[in-house]
């Protein structure tokens, strides 16, 4: 027993320190680690390409375009990307109306692009060929020519601006933006009523104003307006199917008094 007591005192005093020595690897194991993942996620990660590039739209503007014209190529990366300039870049593509660029460290970019939604198409002279166009609520003009545009598009024909050597991104006149806002309203809201017109041309007045002159889809009674918003159209569409048996005798229906009238085809000769 005496001897056995004595080699378990011998040894106990080597057990603290072979603890202390696996504890003082282990700390040394994780600082290494620690530092290799730091010196990776700090001072590696940013300076290698993107690892990942999000491009948030409506599949208006290809990918391969938006990273074109944002000069985003296989090398760029988190510190050589600056957001800014990125976004800057994009708002030349006139298809596009708002682009908001973040980077997400160490290795994402994050693209959020808002295209312009058309709100009618119109006729313009181009080289002096007639070409049709699109355009937004605030009157900008983002597509031209019929190989731009979807013939299947339902949009409002709007006839009587005078539009010459359209560019993308040219503005309409602010007079008409008014007009525009409503037409985007309607679309929103009850895009049935605007398909039952065929066309709305614009009739200039005097000290920079304007009247509308709607032409329903199936009947020949044209409409006046001196403003154009849901409740009015729902209600001039209305009276043109309560008097459309009289087509052959009314060629207009005004409303610019707040009380609707009707002009006969004698008088509008």
């Amino acid at each position: 027993m005496a001897d056995n007591l004595y080699l378990t005192e011998e040894a106990a005093p080597d057990t603290p320190e072979a603890a202390e020595k696996l504890i003082k690897i282990i700390i040394i194991v994780a600082i290494i680690c620690l530092s290799s993942a730091l010196i990776w996620l700090f001072g590696v990660s940013p300076f290698r390409p993107f690892n990942r590039i999000d491009i948030v739209s409506y599949d208006v503007v290809a990918r391969e375009k938006v990273l074109e014209v944002a000069g985003i190529t296989r090398n760029s990366s988190y510190f050589s990307t600056d957001s800014r300039t990125v976004e800057r870049s994009l708002m030349n593509i006139s298809s596009i109306e708002s682009a908001r660029v973040s980077k997400r460290f160490p290795d994402r970019l994050h693209i959020v692009i808002e295209n312009r939604r058309p709100v009618a198409s119109a006729l313009a002279t181009l080289n002096g060929l007639t070409v049709p166009v699109l355009f937004d609520s605030r009157g900008v003009i983002f597509q031209i020519g019929r190989d731009e545009i979807s013939p299947s598009s339902a949009l409002p024909i709007i006839s009587g601006l005078v539009i010459e050597e359209p560019f993308p991104g040219m503005r309409l006149p602010p007079l008409f933006i008014p007009f525009f806002e409503e037409l985007e309203k309607i679309e929103m809201s009850s895009p049935m009523l605007l398909q039952a017109v065929s066309e709305i041309r614009i009739d200039l007045r005097p000290f920079n104003n304007y009247d509308l002159i709607l032409y329903p889809v199936h009947r020949r009674i044209k409409v006046r307006l001196s403003e154009l918003n849901e409740d009015l159209l729902r209600y001039a569409l209305l009276m043109v199917d309560v008097l459309s048996s009289r087509e052959n005798e009314i060629d207009t229906i005004d409303f610019r008094s707040g009380i609707a009238s009707y002009i006969p085809k004698e008088a509008s000769l």
